[in-house]
């Protein structure tokens, strides 16, 4: 059946082939040319999410999409968002409101309902633009997955999507990747499939070109182009940490030579909204490392604990790894300690879960650092904010907050932000230890001089994350362009 939607889906050989890369590229490249286009993602599973301007809650990757499409980001673009809470649960959020925790069991058997609800959101969705951008989920040849899809050719069929595939040359093996994909699909999908495209060749195109000859002849379909390596690229990542170049030990950056703030964080199993360290990563006079179980904590100026999808599970984790003492110490020698979201809760003195919405039915003490509890409930606060520090010079401050929790207590009537004219967040009394629930809390210019100051860099230089996002989305478009076929990718179907 037709849904009457203009359309194209990008799906992938597997997960990290470039689907999100390229649903962006072609939504920054086609705004460029002046066309009405949104991206749209059927079903996401990941725990970077965003928060719409009604108030709900997508995959990160939508909402950075939307960016690049010239658009506020909406729930229609992403239906469906599974959010792991466990090895086999996951919260699921539909039309950008959690609904419950389901097995994956119970999930796939949910599925023929929810394709209901994702075909509605995608007609919405295509009726205010000329056309949409949908992308994938993992591979289409997942034979264990292929009843009830909902995320690949599944949704294609349903709406008579055309499909490109797109394979990563630099993990090796492409040519197998697209030919054995292909392989494992069905006649009708293969025949929706209108080509291919290979990204990240870092190579000579002159010596790929045989085996790109090769590849058409044995598909029976285009390589409508090669996308290159962007080295530098700055696009927030879907899921994985950092896409570009973490380094897990600190180590020289290029650029000033005024002194340089270390910054350590734990990478715990349910870390959520990491990008809210993409600032630092990218700023010239922070050095920031991931520490994993079973590294000793290093030495650092300044402790991030970030955003849990189960933050009393994770803070469990911490204490296995010997590190609560760790911090403890980096407190006591004078560093500094933050937390975000999941983060800030673990600095009180208790986090007390009646209902079960965090993970197990029960209670755990925190590591004690603010005089505060937490709370969690089933509501989930989901709000864009905007405000100012309490402390640090008063930088101002922009981002959103995702949590199911709420924390109260005396550390409170020391607040580390003013968001919308309310303080929000705590501090210490000595500053040295400081929570709150905003994502996106170095974001901001302003907010991040301010931060980096409170930290110990006398002289921060100036960053502009919202300028680094848009010069990235227009090298990509740029890249997309001068190597891609995009008139051939769109031409309508015959």
């Amino acid at each position: 059946m037709s849904s009457g939607v203009r359309a194209l889906m990008v799906q992938g050989t597997g997960s990290n082939a470039g689907k999100s890369l390229i649903v962006t590229a072609l939504c920054r490249a086609l705004r460029r040319r002046g066309v009405s286009v949104a991206p749209f993602k059927p079903q996401n599973m990941a725990l970077n999410s965003a928060v719409t301007a009604e108030g709900g809650e997508i995959g990160r990757a939508q909402a950075v999409q939307a960016m690049a499409a010239g658009l506020q980001p909406h729930t229609d673009m992403n239906p469906i968002l599974l959010k792991p809470t466990g090895e086999r649960q996951a919260q699921v959020i539909v039309n950008g409101r959690p609904r419950h925790n389901r097995s994956a069991v119970d999930y796939h058997r949910d599925k023929p309902q929810l394709m209901g609800e994702v075909i509605e959101a995608f007609t919405r969705l295509g009726r205010r633009h000329e056309l949409v951008i949908v992308e994938g989920a993992g591979s289409p040849a997942e034979i264990n997955l292929r009843e009830h899809d909902i995320a690949n050719m599944g949704f294609a069929e349903a709406v008579d999507c055309p499909v490109v595939l797109v394979g990563d040359i630099d993990r090796g093996g492409v040519f197998a990747q697209l030919v054995g994909t292909l392989a494992l699909l069905s006649p009708s999908e293969v025949a929706r499939t209108r080509g291919v495209i290979i990204n990240k060749f870092r190579g000579d195109l002159a010596l790929l070109r045989p085996g790109l000859t090769w590849l058409e002849a044995r598909i029976g379909k285009p390589v409508f182009g090669v996308m290159p390596h962007l080295p530098g690229l700055f696009l927030e990542a879907e899921d994985g940490f950092f896409a570009d170049g973490q380094e897990g030990e600190f180590g020289a950056k290029d650029g000033d030579d005024r002194r340089r703030l270390r910054v350590a964080f734990p990478l715990w199993p349910r870390i959520s909204n990491h990008t809210d360290l993409d600032a630092l990563r990218l700023h010239p006079q922070v050095e920031v490392r991931a520490v994993s179980g079973g590294e000793p904590f290093p030495a650092c100026d300044l402790v991030i604990l970030p955003g849990s999808k189960n933050t009393r599970a994770d803070l469990e984790w911490l204490r296995r790894q010997g590190w609560e003492e760790a911090i403890g110490r980096h407190l006591r020698y004078g560093g500094r300690l933050l937390g975000l979201c999941g983060g800030f809760q673990m600095l009180g003195e208790g986090l007390i879960d009646p209902d079960g919405v965090d993970g197990a039915v029960g209670m755990s003490s925190g590591l004690g650092f603010l005089p505060m509890v937490t709370r969690f409930s089933p509501e989930k606060t989901l709000r864009n904010v905007a405000g100012h520090l309490a402390f640090a010079g008063g930088g101002a401050v922009a981002g959103y907050e995702i949590h199911m929790g709420q924390s109260e207590g005396a550390a409170l009537a020391r607040p580390a932000l003013v968001l919308a004219g309310e303080p929000h967040g705590a501090r210490s009394a000595d500053d040295r230890v400081v929570g709150c629930y905003l994502h996106g809390l170095f974001d901001t210019p302003e907010g991040l001089a301010s931060l980096l100051g409170w930290a110990g860099v006398a002289e921060a230089l100036p960053l502009d994350l919202a300028a680094r996002r848009e010069g990235g989305f227009d090298r990509l478009a740029e890249a997309l362009e001068a190597h891609v076929d995009v008139d051939a990718l769109l031409a309508p179907r015959v």
